[in-house]
């Protein structure tokens, strides 16, 4: 019986194989990235707001307090957007015929909200609470960054479950004095670990990975 294939078939079936190996690798590579990317994440991408407002200049040049403005989030599962009046509480003094600032002001007048872009944006089957970690010693910068250093905000961290878990498995690396939580320049020692073992006992804190922890 004459042969089929030519023996060469035997070579470019090994290098089809092989190249549909890499291929594969590459395409969930590639896929991996994307997804960690900020084009899916928006990580390091600052987003339209109303009013482009400066942490930077209000925190670091200011030194406004972070609870100046999120009043509740030492009380509330949530941090709490700033109301206008607060806004215009030094506003109606300082840049108060600035054109950058019409729309606080329109705020103001008409009593309608400013529409905020949010940026640290959870799903909605996520259950999250500031109070909680502010309590149990873990600063605004573990989650959120530098937001002191940010002319204008954006996310550092994916938000991510891994991401979240990962802190909660080792919640010790991440626990600071209650007295630092708000300092945005805290920068941890080298003997974080026995810190945060001791802390953790000091605050009762525990490492929490079940489910039901944030999916209520």
């Amino acid at each position: 019986m004459a042969q089929i294939f030519h023996p060469s078939a035997n070579h470019i079936a090994k290098i089809s194989i092989a190249a549909a190996v890499i291929g594969a690798g590459a395409l969930l590579a590639f896929a991996y990235s994307m997804d960690r990317g900020a084009y899916i994440t928006d990580v390091g991408v600052a987003k339209d707001q109303p009013v482009p407002f400066s942490h930077k200049h209000h925190v670091t040049d200011d030194g406004i307090d972070c609870r100046y403005c999120h009043t509740s989030v030492e009380t509330s599962a949530v941090a709490g957007v700033p109301a206008t009046e607060i806004c215009m509480s030094c506003h109606s003094q300082i840049w108060s015929n600035a054109v950058l600032l019409e729309p606080v002001r329109a705020s103001f007048r008409t009593g309608e909200s400013l529409a905020w872009t949010r940026i640290h944006d959870l799903p909605d089957f996520v259950y999250f609470n500031h109070s909680i970690h502010i309590n149990k010693g873990i600063g605004c910068s573990s989650c959120h960054g530098r937001v002191d250093l940010m002319p204008l905000t954006y996310k550092v961290n994916t938000l991510y479950m891994n991401w979240c878990i990962d802190c909660h498995r080792h919640p010790e690396r991440q626990i600071r004095p209650r007295d630092q939580v708000f300092n945005m320049a805290y920068e941890y020692p080298a003997n974080q670990e026995e810190l945060g073992r001791k802390l953790m006992k000091d605050y009762h804190v525990q490492s929490l990975t079940d489910c039901y922890t944030c999916h209520r």
